[in-house]
């Protein structure tokens, strides 16, 4: 049994897990979605107590949530802190330059597999034809409209085949590809 891998695990997942649960809330406020929805308001209660304090210093901008996307970068240089603490037992010097570049690629990389995760569900969602009510589908379908639509609407007539989620899925891939976001 080896309890350094145990707590590595147990602290990538922790941070992983409220990470993505800030984004998402980012993402929600960029797409306008429900705040009143189920999903909505879990994803509220538990950014409030480390947002709400940040908020009082970091005031939004042209309706971007900049407390969520600085919560994000503390998080991310956090849990980046912690696990080279306990994999090599202490921080390597000058590794600032090092940590910044890792945090901004992190930070975009997160972003793009959100969205293309987020695609890709509502995919999926599309095949088994759920109940538009649903909670998750509506969130699904609110975070995914802004970057489907445009594309929708270049698209020539598919004669109701919808080939946005496709277009979108490239185009994050190729964003990957191009920046080496792994």
């Amino acid at each position: 049994m080896n309890p350094q891998g145990a707590a590595v695990f147990l602290i990538d997942f922790a941070f992983s897990v409220y990470i993505f649960i800030v984004l998402t809330r980012f993402v929600l406020q960029l797409a306008r979605a429900d705040f009143y929805n189920p999903i909505s308001q879990f994803v509220l209660r538990a950014t409030n107590p480390l947002l709400a304090p940040l908020r009082r210093l970091i005031p939004g901008y042209r309706g971007l949530d900049i407390a969520s996307l600085v919560l994000i970068l503390i998080l991310i240089v956090a849990k980046a802190l912690m696990l080279l603490t306990i994999q090599i037992g202490g921080l390597p010097a000058g590794i600032g330059p090092q940590l910044l570049v890792y945090t901004l690629r992190e930070l975009a990389s997160l972003i793009l597999d959100y969205v293309f995760w987020a695609v890709l569900v509502r995919v999926i969602l599309s095949w088994v034809a759920p109940d538009p009510s649903n909670p998750v589908v509506r969130v699904v379908i609110q975070i995914t409209e802004p970057l489907m639509a445009p594309v929708r609407r270049l698209l020539p007539d598919m004669g109701g085949l919808d080939l946005s989620p496709l277009i979108v899925l490239l185009g994050v891939q190729l964003l990957k590809i191009l920046f080496q976001l792994h």
